[in-house]
Parts: C-alpha cells; structure tokens; sequence
C-alpha cells in the first residue's frame, strides 16, 4: 500500500478513454494459449565457452572509503587487506567468502572489492531492488556503472549463473559488471556518517555465486540460487490469500465494510481450514487516513477493534491490519525522531524500539492474525527504493546511537523488533529492504502499488515485480505482487488476467473489492482464483522475460498461458 500518493489520483478522463477502448477489444480472448513453438528450455543465442566468474577467492583489489578520504588497501598473508588501522579479512569458507572489517579508530563508509578477469561477451544480467521493485527490473547488456542491489544473475546463452551476498548482511551490498571484472560495494555506515566500529569486528558479508546447469531455465537457475542465499526462510504454515481494502476505499474503510468483505470472501473461497483474509488497510488509526499514529486505539469507524476481529473470524476469514510504526506523531517527544528527520522515529532508541514492539503486540493482541507494517524504508533513510540508487541514503545525517552500528544492522535489529512483538501473527513487510527482511517475515511486498484507479499503474508496477521477483518466492519469503482490485474505474478484461495471473503463479493473492462491482462474472472468477491461492500452486515462471519487461508468455502448473496486458492504444508513456 506504501506510495500511496503514486496511485490515489488518476485523471477521470484517461480512465473513461482507457474503459471505452478496452471495451472495443472484448470480442478477443483474454487469455490464449501460447504459441506451439514456445516452451520452458532456456532461451536460445550465441553461446559462450564459458560465461562462469568464479567469485570463491580473494579479491584483486580492496578499497575503502572514509570520512577522511579513500584509500587503497594492501595485500598481506592470511587475507588480511591493511592501511593504517583498518583491516579488511577475505576468508573462503564452505558456505562462501566471508568479508569482515576492523577499524578502531577511522570512519569507514564503504567497502569496494574487486575481482579482476574477462567477463564473457554476449550476456545479459539481472539484477534486483533494494526493496520494492518499480516496473523497471530487465534482463540488460553490459551496464558498467549499474548498480545491482544484493544479487545478479548472469546469462550466458546456455547456462544462468548467479552472484550475490547472503541474506542478513551487516551492510548494503550492490553488485558491478563489466568487461574487464566484477566489483562489490558494501555501504557500512552508519545512518549517512561513517561507521565507528571501535574494538568491535564486523562480519560484512558473505559472497556466494552459483554456476548455471545445462538444461535449466534462467528461471529455475534463479530460484535455487534465491534458496541458496536464504537456507533458512520463515514461512508461513499455509498459503496466503484474501483481501485488502486499499484499492478500492483509499481510506475511505469501516468495521462494516470489513465485515461486508469477510462475509464475501468467505462465501467463495473454498471450505477447509485455509481461511482467506481480510486486511484493513489505511483508515483505521484514531487520527484517521494518512495520520500515522498513535496506534494505541481506533477511530469512530472501528468502534470495537477486538469485537471486530471476532466478528471477522465468525463470518469464516481471517482478520489482518495495517500499519505505519516508524512514523513519528504530532506528540512523539524529540529525542524518540532521527536528528534531522523530525517525520521519523528513531530505532536506535530504546524507548522508539519498546513502542514499535508494543504497537505490534497490541495488533496481535487484539486478534489480527496477520500485520503488514509499511513505510520503515523510506522513514529511516529518506528515500523509497527507486531513488536510493549507489548512494542509497543523504550523507551526514545519524542515529541518536551514535556511528557505532551499520544501517543495515540497525534495520536488522528494527525487524526483529517487530517480529517479536507479533508473536504469532502473519508478519508482511512493505517497503522493507528484500535481503534483510528474507528469514525475518513470512511474506513480503516485491513491487510497488497497484491500483483500482489505473490499469496501467498495475501492468507496469505488478506484472513486472511478479515475473522477475518470483523467484525469490518460498525462497526468501512468500511474495506479494500486490492487489488484484475489482472496481468500476479498470476495466475487467485487465483486471481478470492480472487476478488469474497472481493465482496461479503461487504468491500471494489480496483482491481489493469495490462491492458494487462484483457481479456474478466477477464472483465466479473470484471463486476460481481463491480455490487456486488457497490450494497452492508451482511457481509461476516468465518465459518472454529475457525480452520485455512485461512478460506475457508464462508456464503456470504445467500449463502455457498468454496474457495481453497492452491496451489498445499502447501503453502510456507517462509516469505512472
């Protein structure tokens, strides 16, 4: 839901052109077999000998940059990398190469490593978001300054091949490829300063990479290189599915309609102990829509929370919320905001991290079996994810802390934090960092908002995050591509492939139900679709992914599905 200014306003006559073109159209079928000739082996092009870099050795250059100034590092015995007092240790382990960094007494904000040796011509590369995708993930050529967030994947027209960090890092990692080598950044510091570690070692990171196998698809290649960087994912016991009252009320939500939606969802979803949910998204908070807090009650819409959840359960579904923890409100004392972002707790103080496990366990204690905590990306570094770029946050800002501990390990601590204090409950991130919240979540936002406003906002923002993110799925977290929403303003045709789409790639399915338009086509495919997520399905694999960044070929169960997301007149070419 996060970005919601991107999707809650969309000009009322675009909306009219786009529904009467698309009306034209619906004498074509909405979803046609693929073409015979396409089919699940790997894509074929010029081969190369040998497209592996192997990343399992020390590197060839270590540079660090300071507070003071970079400076180059030297090669010792034992890999040991030194200039003064700081020390960089390469260590080839069974489970990959570690990277640690001492420095008692220099402000050390990021690592370069480098290895040296001829990257083979001809590939395409992969890589992926610091958090949510925004309809811009592609397989591209040779891109020297392109930053690849935590991990890529390289094709080398045979065989895909994987290189990255594992999950849990103490640092933002991004990844570099060009024809002459590899490089590995790793943000250490500490807010926007450099980090002060003191006698304290820190255990960077660790590389990993995977050389493709003949015969696979640079999906599958993907996926086991996913599941080789996260080997222990927290996953929920069931598949997750419901709905999600965003893209149809915008914060417009009551205990009634909450319950009108229940009741819905549970008529057509299937009978067995799977329960859909139903997620109150913006709107329940005392303050009201877009508020932010305080999150110790509900408004005059929501008069009894946990009579609510109660109610929601009796009517056969599963009650789940929303919420903004790291946002500060109005009477949030000073000293609780990060030092210059007075919109922004800080969870660095104690009392800041004794809320946000309260607000959670609150949530948990009212009844909500599921808690989608958003915004905590933008909150601490001041950037979503589609501007955080190489340089990921501003330069000088701090914790209340001091420099004493990595973002990345204090945004550890912060989701840890949040996941104890939900017990139980369903956690699901959004806007939350992909590599730090894999382990920690049970599922996880992988792209930006979809709308029940703008078709085109969905067919740029979700398909995109589904076809190139999914292979983080059960790997990393189940994965949200977010809301398939049925409402009066996008037209059907579109909306049944995106809703048939989610359901059978075996992510996460949250529909999004304007009630007035939900007729008996609607309840049929609703029917049909909540069977498929409650049930369970393979993952749904890209198969034109390699071309577009809007895959319309997939292999769905099996099955060769072709979906048209374009409408008639092209897609837009303004920013949506």
């Amino acid at each position: 839901m996060s970005s919601k200014e991107h999707g809650a306003q969309t000009a009322s006559t675009r909306r009219q052109f786009v529904q009467q073109a698309a009306a034209a159209a619906l004498s074509t079928a909405l979803i046609a077999p693929l073409a015979p000739q396409a089919s699940g082996k790997a894509p074929r092009a010029a081969r190369s000998s040998s497209g592996y870099f192997d990343l399992q050795r020390a590197p060839d250059l270590i540079q660090i940059f300071t507070e003071d100034g970079d400076r180059k590092l030297s090669k010792e015995a034992g890999g040991r990398w030194t200039s003064q007092d700081a020390v960089v240790t390469t260590a080839v382990t069974p489970s990959g190469l570690n990277v640690s960094l001492s420095a008692s007494n220099t402000g050390v904000k990021r690592i370069h490593l480098r290895w040296n040796g001829a990257v083979a011509g001809g590939q395409r590369f992969l890589g992926d978001h610091w958090e949510r995708a925004y309809g811009d993930l592609e397989w591209r050529g040779v891109v020297p300054d392109r930053a690849m967030p935590w991990y890529f994947a390289a094709w080398d027209g045979a065989r895909t091949h994987g290189y990255g960090v594992m999950t849990g890092p103490a640092a933002f990692c991004f990844w570099q490829t060009d024809s002459d080598g590899i490089s590995l950044w790793a943000d250490v510091r500490s807010g926007g300063k450099g980090l002060r570690l003191g006698s304290r070692a820190l255990d960077v990171c660790t590389v990993v990479s995977r050389p493709g196998k003949g015969g696979e698809t640079p999906f599958a290649a993907l996926h086991a290189f996913c599941r080789q960087m996260c080997p222990q994912p927290r996953l929920a016991d069931h598949s997750i599915y419901g709905h999600n009252d965003w893209d149809f009320a915008y914060g417009n939500n009551s205990a009634a309609s909450t319950l009108e939606a229940a009741h819905l969802l549970a008529s057509l979803s299937p009978a067995g102990k799977n329960r859909p949910y139903v997620v109150i998204d913006d709107g329940w908070e005392p303050a009201g829509p877009g508020k932010a807090g305080p999150w110790d009650g509900s408004n005059s819409k929501f008069p009894d929370m946990p009579g609510l959840t109660s109610d929601v359960r009796k009517a056969g579904a599963r009650p789940g919320i929303w919420i903004r923890p790291t946002t500060a409100w109005e009477a949030m004392p000073d000293p609780w905001r990060i030092d210059g972002k007075h919109g922004s707790l800080d969870p660095t103080v104690p009392e800041v991290k004794a809320q946000i496990e309260a607000d959670m366990a609150r949530l948990a204690g009212w009844g909500f079996e599921l808690i989608k905590h958003d915004f905590s990306s933008v909150d601490i570094l001041g950037r979503f994810g589609s501007g955080m770029g190489s340089g990921i946050t501003d330069d000088h800002w701090k914790f209340r802390e001091g420099q004493g501990r990595t973002t990345a390990e204090v945004v550890l601590d912060l989701y840890q934090t949040m996941r104890k204090g939900a017990g139980s409950a369903v956690v699901l991130g959004c806007n939350t960092f992909s590599h730090l919240s894999a382990g920690i979540f049970e599922a996880c936002r992988i792209g930006d908002d979809t709308s029940g406003r703008d078709w085109e906002r969905t067919r740029k923002m979700g398909v995109n995050c589904l076809a190139f993110r999914n292979a983080q799925n059960r790997a990393f977290y189940a994965t949200d591509p977010d809301i398939a929403p049925i409402t009066h303003d996008v037209p059907w045709e579109k909306t049944a492939q995106w809703l048939d789409l989610v359901a059978r790639s075996g992510s996460v399915l949250f529909t999004s139900l304007d009630m007035t338009a939900v007729g008996p086509v609607q309840r049929e495919a609703l029917r049909e679709a909540l069977a498929l997520a409650a049930a369970g399905q393979p993952l749904g694999e890209p198969i034109d992914w390699l071309e577009t960044t809007c895959p319309q070929q997939w292999r769905l169960g099996g099955e060769m599905k072709q979906y048209r997301w374009q409408n008639p007149e092209g897609a837009s070419p303004f920013n949506v």
